[in-house]
């Protein structure tokens, strides 16, 4: 803010203005993750770098991982993993790895493309389940391979995350420094899980009593960030301890109540990450790397399509639910944010755009994609099929 503008002033214009974005968003069917972007990239001009909103915009992404977290006890991952797995890695394979191969066949850099591919890999959840939800398709046979997969990137997104942060600390990466960087990981992941089993699960009875108190708010909000605190203490990102935190938590039982308390601390802050990212973005001079950004965003549609068709398949879907659900795959979102935001430069820019297209042209393909798969496969023969929910 400027010099001698009161913070407080600042504050509130910046949510009223997140406000009026997000409830543009509601009336133009596009979600606030690309609006807020867009208001960042516009105040991002005006404004020098905010340490309030970086701070706020820190909670918030720790807050949405730790619920994120929170929907996958330790017992619950391996029945997920065990039906998507095919799919999940197939995902990786495409999205992650041929992206990686296209940026250095562009003439990046090893570190730069798997950055960019870390970008390219991961559905935006909530872009996703906001519109399954709103063209009533949760109903669908599709919904629960779709919900499926994005579990699978929920979890292995993190972990992109946490080598990006280990491997942008220096120019290169030897081969004992990404050990010591999986160790870190390992240890991290096993001192969740040791919490999880042995302490929080034994302290169901405490959290019982204390649930209706008004501080357990501060007991929840200070797991997450301390746990996001201890990753970036070990040089990896707050954003894998955040999630770590989320599955400690889970062990006791009460997930539902405890999102119920959590969800409006989460809506408030998670808004200004976005909005952040997007003032982080400079446009000077030309776009740059315009036929990487045309081929990956290309290939991105694709890849996804393909996951869609044949792990749906592996899932046990039919041909046609299986093209629907690929067609359904292809928007990027906050965890591709959250990768982006490690870049610099115009990388960042590059990162920015790809994200904000991909998003609308993933939003486009999900609304028409029954027609889309009427088109291919004739229209379809009324009739009822129940839905399992994953895990």
């Amino acid at each position: 803010m400027h010099e001698g503008f009161p913070t407080l002033l600042g504050a509130g214009l910046i949510f009223l203005v997140l406000f009026l974005f997000g409830y543009l968003g509601t009336k133009v069917k596009l979600p606030g993750v690309i609006l807020y972007i867009l208001l960042g990239i516009g105040l991002g001009q005006f404004m020098t770098d905010n340490e309030l909103i970086h701070i706020g915009s820190e909670i918030g992404i720790v807050l949405l991982f730790f619920l994120l977290g929170m929907e996958f006890p330790i017992d619950k991952l391996g029945g997920i993993a065990k039906r998507i797995w095919p799919a999940g890695l197939l995902d990786v394979l495409l999205n992650l790895g041929i992206s990686m191969g296209i940026c250095y066949l562009f003439g990046l850099d090893l570190l730069t493309s798997f950055l960019v591919g870390g970008v390219v890999y991961a559905t935006s959840s909530s872009i996703t389940a906001k519109l399954l939800e709103s063209s009533k398709r949760m109903a669908n046979v599709e919904s629960e391979f779709i919900l499926a997969l994005l579990i699978f990137e929920d979890l292995i997104a993190p972990i992109i995350v946490a080598v990006l942060m280990g491997m942008s600390k220096g120019d290169e990466l030897e081969a004992m420094q990404l050990v010591l960087l999986m160790g870190k990981i390992i240890l991290l992941s096993l001192g969740a899980v040791l919490l999880g089993k042995l302490v929080f699960k034994r302290l169901s009875t405490y959290f019982d009593r204390m649930f209706s108190e008004d501080v357990f708010i501060l007991l929840m909000v200070g797991v997450a960030l301390s746990y996001g605190g201890l990753a970036l203490y070990l040089g990896l990102s707050e954003v894998l301890g955040a999630f770590l935190a989320g599955m400690m938590l889970a062990e006791v039982r009460r997930t539902e109540e405890i999102e119920h308390k959590m969800l409006p601390l989460r809506d408030l802050l998670l808004p200004l990450f976005f909005l952040y990212f997007g003032t982080t973005i400079k446009f000077e001079g030309e776009i740059p790397l315009v036929g990487l950004l045309i081929t990956l965003l290309v290939w991105s549609i694709i890849a996804k399509i393909l996951v869609g068709m044949f792990g749906g398949l592996w899932y046990g879907l039919s041909k046609r639910v299986s093209l629907r659900a690929g067609l359904s795959l292809t928007a990027r979102g906050e965890f591709s944010v959250v990768i982006a935001s490690i870049a610099v430069g115009s990388i960042k820019i590059f990162s920015g755009l790809f994200i904000l297209l991909s998003a609308l042209f993933g939003i486009f393909l999900f609304q028409f994609a029954p027609r889309i798969t009427n088109l291919v496969y004739g229209e379809p023969k009324k009739g009822k099929t129940k839905v399992k929910v994953p895990g």
